[in-house]
């Protein structure tokens, strides 16, 4: 078992408990120092009595030193004050101002501790003044001494102030990226789901459409009813019947087949790193005569055109523009009852340019709102185009703008 780790003293107390430290370890060098002042000299009860209630005092109001910073320096100068004046000894109540003015300034308080260090070090000079000619009782190296050490805690102070501003900043900055970076992260995871989910949706949503087409039609040619008077002419009949749901058949197994190479492509984002890539050929408007004659075998009439220079197109732009027109011919085989369809590629110069157009019923309002349609839309917006759906004289149009300056990283 690892041996338990190490907490410094500082992390263990609470804020309370080192507030009372503080008080402890300045009282003893105060009543240290006193006593040790004390060799040699005497004074009244009442007097030593008060001096050490002062002390007792100024000692105890660091307490508070935190939560009235500038307050208990004023108190603990305003004690100097009594203290030293009245008392024979020479003690040490001082440090208990110096912890206390540099709590101030430490805090923020920074304009109230010179005015009280400057205030301090007048009121030394206003008692020298006081004194008896020939007679100080703190000599010019003395009083450098002080001021010297006085400055040097305001600076001190004040460098403790701005390390502390800073950590704090840097703490915030680290932690606002960190915030930042999680939601990057679950954004990124959010739009990766997303695109998944459209792809498996126009893989299998196009390829199961035409697989029901087909397989609906193999039905009803076998389900179909042969005259009976006449035995022959129903032989004839039962061939061609059990022609055509083979030929169906085999739509729907050539379907089923291309299904599943699309998906496993498309499932291939989520391959582990020890796994072998897929070798089969990215999806693409090369495979649009493929396309076509898929729709062709479930009844649909499929007509291709394409205009402009034709040029070789990014992966993921070949593919988007591979997903909306096989969604598109999607929609026309489940909801058109259209019997032909066109498809138009335009290579422009800027852009390219998809319209798909039926000759089925057309929406009831002219627009779809179908996730299919939604996931088009999403497709044509990553690369910076558009999409837009219409109803026609004559049934449906599918018009997708997709610009070729940009891909956005769009995949």
């Amino acid at each position: 078992m690892a041996p338990p780790a190490i907490t410094p003293l500082g992390d263990r107390l609470s804020e309370r408990g080192k507030d009372v430290a503080v008080v402890l370890a300045t009282a003893a060098v105060v009543v240290g120092g006193t006593l040790w002042s004390m060799r040699g000299r005497s004074e009244t009860f009442w007097m030593a009595a008060l001096g050490w209630a002062i002390i007792a005092l100024a000692c105890g109001s660091l307490y508070f030193r935190r939560r009235w910073p500038v307050g208990v320096t004023v108190f603990t100068l305003a004690a100097c004050a009594v203290y030293y004046p009245l008392s024979v000894y020479d003690g040490l109540l001082l440090v208990a101002f110096v912890i206390a003015l540099y709590t101030a300034a430490a805090e923020g308080r920074f304009a109230a501790a010179v005015a009280l260090g400057v205030g301090a070090m007048l009121m030394v000079v206003y008692g020298e003044v006081r004194q008896e000619s020939g007679r100080r009782e703190v000599d010019d190296a003395s009083f450098m001494m002080l001021t010297g050490w006085l400055l040097s805690i305001l600076v001190l102070a004040r460098a403790q102030r701005t390390r502390a501003a800073y950590l704090e900043e840097v703490r915030a900055r680290a932690l606002a990226a960190e915030r930042e970076q999680e939601a990057r992260a679950q954004q990124s995871a959010t739009e990766e789901r997303l695109r998944i989910a459209r792809e498996v949706h126009d893989v299998l949503g196009h390829s199961i459409s035409l697989i029901n087409v087909q397989s609906s039609a193999a039905l009803h040619k076998l389900s179909k009813k042969q005259p009976t008077d006449d035995p022959a002419a129903a032989l004839v009949a039962a061939e061609k019947a059990l022609a055509a749901a083979e030929e169906a058949l085999d739509a729907v197994k050539s379907t089923s087949k291309d299904a599943l190479r699309e998906l496993r492509s498309t499932l291939g984002i989520l391959r582990g790193a020890d796994e072998a890539a897929p070798t089969a050929p990215a999806s693409g408007l090369a495979q649009l005569p493929e396309l076509a004659e898929r729709a062709r075998s479930a009844g649909l009439d499929v007509r291709t055109k394409t205009q402009g220079s034709v040029r070789e197109l990014p992966p993921p732009l070949d593919l988007a523009a591979y997903r909306i027109v096989q969604e598109s011919l999607t929609n026309v085989a489940r909801h058109a009852q259209a019997t032909s369809a066109t498809i138009t590629v335009d290579y422009g110069a800027d852009e390219l340019r998809l319209l798909v157009e039926d000759d089925g019923l057309g929406a009831p309002d002219g627009v779809g709102q179908g996730s299919g349609i939604r996931g088009m839309a999403e497709r044509a917006r990553a690369f910076g185009g558009e999409l837009t759906t219409e109803n026609t004289a004559d049934g449906f149009r599918v018009t997708a703008r997709l610009p070729f300056r940009t891909t956005q990283g769009a995949r």
